[in-house]
């Protein structure tokens, strides 16, 4: 594991730790407002629907296998388009699709086609990628139809969100940021995977 895979698991074993003692202790001075922090309660569909595009770089991994590059993510409703492409600008991968219906098509031509992000990404990268749940996770949203854990920081901002089996923990460049810039995913499995992203440019 490395360096910052493992302190970011010490980060969460830690806020799970605080979590758990401020909410048996909900009635002492201090630990109140953290107590009310984390959250389970239903997806905002309007949110989820607000269509973005945003740029930046992704690079994910599991076991021997990964993959990474700077993509382009344009969201409208239930649609996701992706570009994937190196740093000079060539394209390695376009994913497109929604709940339903997803395709990637490769450089080399070849197209793949499935009923979900997690089968289709999986089948082409070597390890699964949950997309229709990053369209929402991206923004601080916990996708619609799966129980969540969210908790804010200090300015009401999603710090950590846990979700399908997934932990995914929000930095932001400054105090007064609406947005993270940088975001890290864990998935934890007999193989974990990890996934980075970094966002150059919110709308």
């Amino acid at each position: 594991m490395s360096a910052r895979a493992s302190a970011f698991r010490r980060g969460t074993e830690t806020a799970h730790r605080a979590l758990l003692a401020c909410v048996a202790a909900a009635s002492i001075a201090g630990c109140a407002d953290l107590a009310r922090a984390p959250e389970s309660l239903p997806s905002d569909r309007a949110a989820l629907a607000a269509p973005f595009s945003i740029d930046g770089r992704l690079s994910a991994r599991r076991g021997n296998e990964g993959i990474a590059g700077q993509f382009t993510w344009t969201h409208d409703g239930d649609d996701d388009r992706i570009e994937l492409s190196t740093p000079l600008g060539q394209t390695l991968a376009r994913l497109s699709g929604d709940a339903t219906d997803v395709k990637i098509e490769t450089s080399d031509g070849r197209i793949e086609t499935a009923r979900d992000w997690d089968t289709l990404t999986g089948r082409v990268f070597g390890l699964p990628l949950p997309v229709g749940g990053m369209s929402a996770w991206l923004r601080g949203l916990a996708r619609e139809g799966s129980p969540h854990t969210l908790v804010r920081d200090d300015q009401e901002r999603p710090a950590y969100l846990r979700q399908d089996g997934w932990e995914i923990a929000y930095v932001y460049p400054d105090a007064t940021a609406a947005h993270a810039s940088r975001l890290t995913l864990r998935y934890s499995a007999v193989e974990p995977i990890d996934v980075r992203i970094v966002i150059d440019r919110w709308p």
